[in-house]
């Protein structure tokens, strides 16, 4: 597949094109500071834009079955930088009419789990709290997603850390696994790369932890 990774330099998008260009798909990584992507390998191609200009980032998606985005603000002050970024590639991508996208949003911003505990209760509460910041632009950016044309799938981690590659984590399309608490960066982005082809997961928010 012809893929492309908004958010290619953070966390997770460095994990989604790392994993997308071993499984062989061509893979357009959109940057502001190229020197900042350390993956390499046969198939990338390296975009420069201004993620502001959704007319800027038209040709990074035409032509693609794919748009893939770890957009979204690291730390509290750059709160609002989802939502903005990501109406720029809402707009390059109706310009475009490509239609599949997905994006990560976190687990606090959906539904909760079925039977959580009260100490998830609890820990809900006070994230919530400590980030209401964070997860206002992540509602809205959702809130633009759902009043997009696009085909979009939102991937709702809990607390994320950077360690190795699993490929085994619970899924919940609509709601959110029970006591989960973590999840490895790499295995948000291999969740994302198997979601593409799942219409079960469009136009649905889907909750993804250990």
């Amino acid at each position: 597949m012809k893929l492309t990774v908004f958010g290619a330099t953070g966390g997770i998008g460095q994990e989604i094109v790392r994993q997308a260009l071993g499984k062989g798909h061509q893979v357009t990584a959109v940057v502001r500071d190229p020197a900042r992507l350390t993956v390499t390998g046969a198939g990338l191609e390296v975009f420069r834009a201004d993620l502001t200009d959704p007319g800027s980032l038209r040709p990074a998606v035409a032509g693609r079955d794919a748009v893939l985005s770890g957009l979204g603000a690291r730390s509290r002050k750059d709160a609002g930088v989802a939502a903005r970024l990501t109406r720029s590639v809402l707009g390059a991508m109706e310009a475009e009419r490509v239609r599949r996208l997905l994006v990560v949003s976190a687990g606090p911003v959906g539904p909760g789990a079925a039977n959580d505990t009260r100490v998830d209760r609890a820990m809900r509460r006070l994230i919530s709290g400590i980030l209401k910041d964070v997860y206002a632009d992540l509602r809205e950016m959702e809130a633009e997603l759902a009043a997009s044309a696009t085909d979009w799938t939102v991937v709702r981690p809990p607390r994320l850390q950077n360690k190795p590659l699993t490929g085994s984590y619970r899924t919940v399309v609509g709601g959110f696994p029970p006591k989960g608490r973590f999840i490895a960066r790499a295995d948000v982005a291999h969740a994302m790369l198997a979601m593409i082809d799942d219409p079960g997961t469009v136009k649905q928010g889907v909750g993804v932890a250990y």
